[in-house]
């Protein structure tokens, strides 16, 4: 286990380099002078553009830029911002709570809702209510996130006034941050009215963050149970009279997890990239908001340093995953 553990964290340098090379030329491809934003202005001199660009290091060749770049990214270094003159891994401690609320959120609801749905459907395979489930992950799958978002809003917010359209709590409410999970600090800070109002903003955005990995983790399931419950060891647990719930619940579904296991670590990913959409939709001040704003911006130094540290999360977790199936199969850790 700890030599794999070591050559995973050995891959991630090179995947660091290759991510943060990508991201570097590709927002250098994006129309637009960030020292427009540095100076506010248009048609500035040209000593002044040349005095801004050097400080900068845009005159420096893309090479010798991207070398610079990782020399600071070597000793923790990720820029700072040209707009806000904060430091960038400032800016993303602050907003990545909000980030990390809302995907916390989703997956829980995806999973939560995914797997019972998915034994359910193995089950029940072939009647009405294994098509209704399917039919239903089907349908939310392929739901583009944009379309999905606004047909909440309409119907929920604007219609019917159950829920609100943007934002994380209601604006007459004022307190002192301590987590940076609004439920939590909404809760602790004692006002009335505070925690439900966190969570009627929350609900809208979960669910449509959360709807795709619910497909997907649902149809996994449905498919890993089947697999499983033609097991010889099944249907000798069948066979010795144990309870339909120690069967499934305990013999199968454990089992059937590894694959679902893999998925929601997968999944980890497409939250990260829904969320940029699902944040600007709802107005969700977090990583994804301002990562848009960053690109309207021009602000190459937020920009890379937010995909970089977005995608180390990603990478960390999805290795945490790995580890995880030793947990769940004893066979697979034995093998490592």
């Amino acid at each position: 286990m700890f030599s794999f553990v070591v050559r995973r964290i050995l891959l991630v340098i090179p995947t660091f380099i290759a991510i943060a090379f990508l991201t570097f030329v590709a927002i250098r491809l994006v129309p637009g002078d960030p020292i427009e934003v540095r100076t506010g202005e248009r048609g500035i001199s040209p000593e002044r553009l040349a005095y801004f660009r050097h400080e900068l290091g845009l005159d420096q060749p893309v090479w010798k830029q991207f070398l610079d770049y990782l020399w600071q990214l070597a000793h923790g270094d990720f820029g700072t911002s040209l707009s806000t003159h904060a430091p960038v891994l400032t800016e993303f401690t602050t907003l990545f709570p909000a980030t990390l609320e809302l995907a916390l959120s989703a997956m829980i609801f995806a999973v939560v809702l995914g797997v019972p749905a998915g034994v359910i459907a193995a089950t029940r395979r072939g009647t009405f209510v294994d098509y209704s489930l399917m039919g239903v992950a089907l349908t939310g799958f392929s739901m583009p996130i944009f379309w999905w978002g606004l047909l909440l809003i309409l119907f929920f917010s604007v219609t019917l006034g159950w829920t609100p359209v943007s934002g994380r709590i209601d604006l007459l409410y004022y307190f002192e941050p301590t987590t940076g999970f609004m439920l939590i600090d909404s809760w602790l800070s004692g006002e009335d009215g505070a925690f439900a109002s966190a969570v009627s903003h929350l609900i809208l955005p979960t669910v449509v963050l959360g709807t795709i990995p619910l497909a997907t983790i649902a149809r996994m399931t449905r498919s890993t149970m089947l697999e499983v419950l033609g097991e010889d060891y099944v249907r000798t647990a069948r066979a010795k009279g144990l309870s339909p719930f120690r069967v499934i619940g305990i013999h199968a579904l454990r089992n059937a997890l590894i694959p679902v296991v893999t998925v929601i670590g997968l999944q980890v990913g497409m939250l990260m990239a829904g969320a940029v959409l699902t944040e600007y939709i709802f107005s969700w001040p977090g990583i994804g908001t301002w990562l848009i704003e960053s690109i309207q911006r021009r602000d190459y130094p937020v920009l890379q340093g937010g995909i970089l540290l977005v995608s180390g999360i990603v990478i960390l977790i999805n290795i945490l995953v790995d580890l995880l199936y030793g947990v769940l199969n004893p066979r697979i850790r034995h093998a490592r």
